[in-house]
């Protein structure tokens, strides 16, 4: 990990759910950080969690916090309505910046926040956190080296069980005007990996669907309708021509996980983990050639995690934390950032798009998403 002998970069973090349970102790375990505030917008509830944490301050406005003495970044794990919002801030403050995934609510959000970040100079890491796991980095490097040679299909099934149960409470992941769905928390990722281990895609065909119509209301326990997708059925296809087809849910009952299949002329490559309570853990990955079995493939030491915990999370992301520190400390180029959450935005827009047209949506090259180019 990136040491120097300066003092801590001091952060600010806005997001008691996820944020609490691995932005914190990621935060906390890298030597070149230090939490020095909690955000909520319930200043009591700030305060009582920054004193069980051991933050040393809270609060329930965020421009007071970003004007604390030390402090030189935001950690955004909010819900997504929230995202481009609070990242406006910190990165107008001229603060860094760690934000979740999605980056906005639309292209137009990611975009303002990608040049915002530009002309502010200031270094924004998304938390793309399957791009620091050693198996996926394995089956990176493999197709970097074309081992399968040219792809034939890409298929990614993702189905786990986190929304199944209809009695869970609605909130703001019931609501799409919040992005709430499986689009903004799973195919999200989807499009970032696919457009890092496969390159950028052409165009997408998209069919979203809301399996469960009603949660029961937290307070009043009546049940109120539910407009976030939390299935989704998406047909990519890549700008070399490769066909790849995705299906995504987390409405499954003894879903089978998460798994990506890679078939090419050489051979085929399956990247998979059947952990449905933590997403992090258990990924295996196995590789076989034409006529001979499947082989799991051995992940090399150099590849490896520096430590594992518990929560499979946290590992990949305080990895991704240390290539931010990088680029803070020593100007080291920064992947993934804002441009890769702009694409992935990007890619999600045209989704929606394509499930209201019914039709294949053509997918813009990165220059046009970043605003390079007219859209």
């Amino acid at each position: 990990m990136a040491m120097t002998s300066v003092p801590p970069l001091g952060v600010v973090l806005a997001g008691t759910g996820f944020g609490l349970k691995v932005h914190l102790p990621a935060l906390q375990a890298h030597p070149r950080t230090h939490v020095v505030a909690l955000y909520h917008r319930d200043l009591g509830k700030a305060e009582t969690l920054a004193r069980q944490h051991g933050i040393p301050y809270a609060g329930d406005t965020l421009e007071d916090l970003l004007e604390l003495p030390g402090v030189d970044a935001l950690s955004v794990a909010t819900p997504p309505f929230l995202h481009a919002p609070m990242a406006r801030l910190a990165l107008t403050a001229g603060k860094h910046l760690i934000l979740e995934k999605p980056v906005g609510l639309d292209v137009i959000e990611a975009q303002a926040l990608y040049h915002l970040a530009q002309a502010t100079q200031r270094v924004a890491l998304v938390n793309f956190e399957f791009r620091a796991l050693p198996a996926w980095q394995r089956l990176q490097e493999l197709l970097a080296d074309e081992w399968a040679g040219r792809k034939r299909l890409v298929v990614v099934n993702w189905t786990v069980t986190s929304r199944a149960d209809p009695r869970r409470p609605w909130n703001w992941y019931s609501q799409a005007a919040k992005g709430g769905g499986a689009l903004g928390s799973l195919a999200v990722h989807t499009f970032d990996y696919i457009h890092w281990l496969f390159g950028p895609m052409a165009a997408v065909m998209g069919r979203l669907e809301t399996a469960i119509a009603t949660r029961p209301d937290p307070v009043s326990q009546t049940p109120r309708p539910v407009d976030a997708d939390d299935t989704c059925l998406l047909t990519l296809r890549l700008a070399d021509g490769t066909p790849c087809q995705v299906t995504i849910s987390a409405v499954t009952h003894h879903g089978r996980g998460h798994w990506i299949e890679v078939y090419g002329e050489q051979g085929t490559l399956v990247l998979g983990s059947d952990n449905l309570q933590d997403y992090g853990h258990g990924f295996r990955l196995w590789a076989g050639r034409p006529g001979a079995s499947l082989a799991e493939v051995t992940i090399p030491d150099r590849l490896a995690l520096s430590e594992v915990y518990p929560d499979g999370r946290l590992a990949p992301v305080l990895r991704l934390v240390d290539r931010w520190v990088s680029t803070i400390d020593y100007g080291r180029p920064l992947v993934p950032s804002l441009r890769e959450g702009v694409y992935a935005q990007g890619v999600m827009d045209c989704a929606r798009a394509s499930h209201a047209r019914g039709n294949w949506v053509p997918v813009p090259e990165l220059g046009t998403l970043l605003g390079e180019q007219p859209l």
